[in-house]
């Protein structure tokens, strides 16, 4: 299919061994109920898209009530993206794209999203701002960003000139992602991703690794608990990190009894 692109839902972020016995960061992304909505043509919009629609909502106007009716769709989506593709006769409105349609283990994709909100920041944190001295009779100048200009000469403030001000918010695109494994509609990528969970974001593959190098999966297709295996070896490796922490906690208190 020539779809490339999809959106997705943030669910987690965690960890996972792959074959070779590395342990890598893993982020969990639900891609289910990707519907087109709609197709544009070279004839009639001036160059050819699909739209996506993602999500479902009840709030919604008029103009779009319309336009979901027009596509045959039952439920209104509540995010809509477009993608551009060389022939949208391939594919009809109202038509489900899965995720084995569009990506496979291994590709290489770029996942851009909305970054987490950090508020209103001071220039060390929003910037990197080494701040003043704490000595030398200052008292309240150690995260201060300092002198902002010069004198008359140019008796202003250049534009761009970095300072305190809102923080995060921002479309990040983190590029040349790689797909570990993909299971019930959600995709199991190598690396994190920009957002909160539940964030929306922008799956487009790139590519394909050569080296691809597979999660560690058992033979069976199930765990005992019934649940997929990509997600109960996500758990075991959660597990195993936090019974790690609680063992050094437990050593570091135990030398501090016996100093």
């Amino acid at each position: 299919m020539q779809i490339s692109s999809l959106i997705g839902r943030k669910i987690d972020q965690t960890q996972g061994f792959l074959e070779d016995g590395r342990r890598v960061p893993l982020s969990i992304i639900s891609v289910a109920g990707n519907v087109v909505t709609q197709i544009k043509t070279q004839d009639r919009e001036g160059y050819n898209a699909i739209q996506l629609g993602f999500g479902s909502t009840k709030a919604t106007t008029k103009p779009i009530l319309g336009h979901i009716k027009k596509a045959g769709l039952e439920k209104t989506p509540r995010f809509f993206r477009e993608i551009r593709v060389h022939d949208p006769s391939q594919v009809s409105a109202g038509k489900t794209i899965s995720v084995e349609e569009v990506f496979e283990a291994g590709d290489v994709i770029d996942v851009e999203g909305k970054s987490k909100g950090k508020g209103f920041a001071g220039v060390v944190k929003r910037h990197g701002f080494a701040g003043g001295p704490r000595t030398h009779g200052q008292s309240d100048r150690e995260r201060a960003p300092g002198s902002i200009g010069q004198t008359t000469t140019p008796g202003r403030v250049y534009r761009g000139k970095r300072m305190a001000g809102r923080m995060g918010s921002d479309r990040v695109t983190i590029k040349n992602l790689e797909i570990l494994g993909i299971e019930e509609d959600k995709i199991y990528v190598k690396g994190l991703i920009p957002g909160v969970r539940g964030g929306i974001v922008m799956i487009t593959k790139v590519g394909k690794n050569k080296k691809f190098v597979p999660l560690y999966s058992k033979k069976e297709a199930e765990d005992e608990g019934g649940k997929p295996v990509l997600e109960a070896q996500a758990e075991e490796a959660q597990v195993a990190s936090s019974n790690t922490e609680e063992i050094s906690s437990k050593e570091g208190k135990d030398s501090d009894a016996e100093k």
